[in-house]
């Protein structure tokens, strides 16, 4: 009986496996690097020449592809090495609980604090934007409930971006929030629930496409936003999404979210650089770049 069933994601190269049961609570990843000692699954995957990642979370596994290899020529196969796995109980091999390791860093927007563990806590982007709508992520109910000031959480990857109002200072909390959540990861809180639906929040009057939906251009755009400039505005806490490109006005309309939404270098950044790098690398094409915050 096939337990497994692929699900298809925003980025072409990713698909995820889920399956009927929990497989962890937390999360891990693979790549041709790993020794992948704590995944027996895994380890037959890396032996996969087009396969190029693996992350094992929640119930599902999520697997990078190489450019050039059709899901459609592969997804059977693939389901069918997992779910033997997943018969075997091999999806993960028992491990010793590891500890927790969260610092702080500052970022650009200084109401925003950012939170980095040595685990990954979430395969795609998750963006809460107020208490009210934190259900089914409970890491985010839990720091609500203990912190009055916070008012939006952010989470990806190895990382939290925390914005606060302006009755406290992070100076006073930083220490406190850090050890908050290494504490709640530790007892093994989970950071999200299983069936957590992960979509990208925006403005009422803005429409965020599929990368299906985009123009031959727009797919432009998004290639050189995520090679170029995804990279550092993680390392600030923070996310740019494309929303659209329109060609009358040659302008690539950005959603800001973490802790670009509301930062104060938000503008000079996405004018002195962003917009210098797609004019640069499609000249004629672009000729501006527009902010709007999540």
């Amino acid at each position: 009986m096939m337990r497994v069933q692929e699900e298809i994601t925003p980025n072409n190269n990713v698909m995820k496996f889920v399956c009927d049961v929990t497989l962890t609570q937390g999360g891990v990843e693979f790549d041709k690097d790993s020794t992948a000692a704590e995944s027996p699954l895994a380890q037959v995957l890396l032996t996969i020449p087009f396969i190029n990642k693996i992350f094992i979370t929640a119930n599902f596994v999520a697997i990078e592809k190489i450019d050039g290899i059709d899901w459609a020529d592969v997804v059977e196969d693939l389901k069918e090495i997992i779910n033997d796995h997943l018969e075997e109980n091999a999806i993960l091999a028992p491990m010793k609980k590891a500890p927790v390791s969260i610092y702080a860093e500052m970022t650009p927007n200084p109401a925003v604090m950012k939170f980095v563990s040595n685990t990954m806590l979430a395969p795609e982007i998750i963006e809460i934007k107020s208490k009210d709508k934190a259900a089914g992520v409970p890491l985010a109910v839990a720091l609500y409930q203990e912190y009055s000031f916070i008012e939006e959480v952010f989470i990806v990857d190895n990382y939290i971006s925390i914005t606060k109002n302006d009755s406290e200072e992070w100076s006073l909390w930083m220490m406190d929030v850090r050890s908050f959540i290494t504490n709640y990861l530790q007892a093994g809180g989970p950071v999200f629930e299983e069936f957590y639906e992960f979509t990208t929040e925006a403005p009422e009057h803005v429409v965020i496409k599929s990368a299906e939906e985009f123009s031959t251009v727009e797919q432009q755009i998004k290639a050189i936003l995520d090679e170029y400039v995804q990279p550092a505005v993680a390392n600030d806490g923070g996310n740019i999404e494309l929303i659209e490109f329109d060609e009358e006005t040659r302008t690539a309309k950005m959603l800001l979210q973490g802790a670009c939404s509301g930062c104060p270098s938000s503008t000079a950044t996405l004018k002195n650089g962003i917009e210098g790098i797609l004019k640069q690398m499609l000249p004629d094409v672009v000729d501006n770049v527009e902010a709007v915050n999540g």
